[in-house]
Formats: structure tokens, sequence, C-alpha cells
């Protein structure tokens, strides 16, 4: 599932127009750990322009203990004080599927968007479909984020096979590609939300 996700990220962030990756300001948005962080150093974003942004105190400590050169700031995302037009990507990652208010999350992307460069881009990964099994998140279809960040043209993809299907494979994990071929069995959409079209 992971590498299904880099797979279709690194192709679209190496495709995009406008700053190339290893020149690109970067935030991420949620940032916990700082695991995605890390996979963005590896395509060539340099540790200095990474910037990782989370309210949970734990998660910051063991992300600067992992990756001591990236920056990390333990801040709410809808009043971080940052200049406006400080980044050419956002990494959204599993951020708005965890807001449960609507106000609250209009609030992150309405910062988020000012943090944005003009040419930039929102990188979005996250659920499409309801959690049962998790009654604290909630999921984004395509209207949805549309409806928070209006002037960004989204090009998104259905991606990730249910997880609670792929778990049940066991060693039947090379059934993984034909399953997850099939649209209604992609639980998130993964791809960008770009600046400068409608």
């Amino acid at each position: 599932m992971l590498r299904e996700r880099e797979r279709v990220l690194e192709a679209l962030l190496r495709g995009r127009q406008g700053r190339p990756l290893a020149e690109s300001m970067v935030l991420d948005a949620g940032c916990g750990w700082g695991h995605l962080m890390a996979w963005l150093a590896e395509l060539g974003v340099p540790a200095g322009n990474l910037t990782g942004v989370d309210m949970i105190g734990n998660r910051l400590a063991a992300a600067r203990e992992a990756y001591p050169g990236f920056r990390f700031l333990e801040a709410d995302l809808s009043t971080l004080r940052e200049p406006d037009g400080s980044y050419d990507l956002v990494v959204c990652s599993t951020l708005f599927s965890s807001i449960k208010s609507e106000s609250t999350a209009a609030r992150v992307a309405t910062n988020l968007r000012r943090l944005l460069r003009s040419d930039g881009a929102v990188v979005w990964y996250d659920i499409r479909y309801p959690n049962p099994w998790n009654p604290h998140v909630r999921p984004l279809r395509r209207a949805d984020i549309a409806t928070l960040f209006p002037d960004l043209r989204q090009r998104l993809k259905s991606l990730t096979l249910v997880p609670q299907l792929a778990r049940r494979l066991g060693p039947a994990v090379s059934a993984y590609p034909l399953l997850a071929a099939l649209p209604p069995l992609r639980s998130h959409l993964g791809g960008l939300l770009e600046a400068g079209a409608a």
C-alpha cells in the first residue's frame, strides 16, 4: 500500500510544472513522526527545505530525534504564523479526515492555501470512504476537497485497497494488484491540488 502511494505521488511530483523538488520549500501539515518528510528528502528535497507541523508533542519529539536536519514546529495549522506564499508544496496526508469539525477544517485549509505559492500544489492523500472501525475520522470525497480548496485544480486518483481487505489477504498478498485495480475497492484519494487553474 505504501509503495503504491509513493509511486503515484512521485510520478505526479516529478511531472508537475513549477519549481523542481531540489529547489522546493515543503510543509508537511500534520507531519506526525516525519516519515513522509524523509521520503521527500529521498526524492531530492533538501533537508533544510522541509518543515513539519503537528500538534502532538511526543510525535514531534520523536521526529526531531529521528530527523535532526528537518525543521519541526508544534502549532495549530489554522493559526500557523508563516509568511504568505512560503511553500511550493503543502503535504496533507490523512490530515483532513482527522478534523471532525467542518469549520475547523475550513480554517486550516484557508491558512494552508495562504502559505502556498501562486504556482504551488497541495500533495493530497486521504480516505474517501467512512471507516466503521474508527468513528474519529471522516471521509473526504472530491466535492468536499473542492469545498476546502475551491481554486485548486484536482489531479487525484483513487488509491489503496481498502485496508481491512488488504490485511486479510495474508499469504495471498499477490492478489493485491488485482483487487486494487477495481476502483470501488480503493479507499483513498491521492494526488495533487494545483494552483494556477480552477
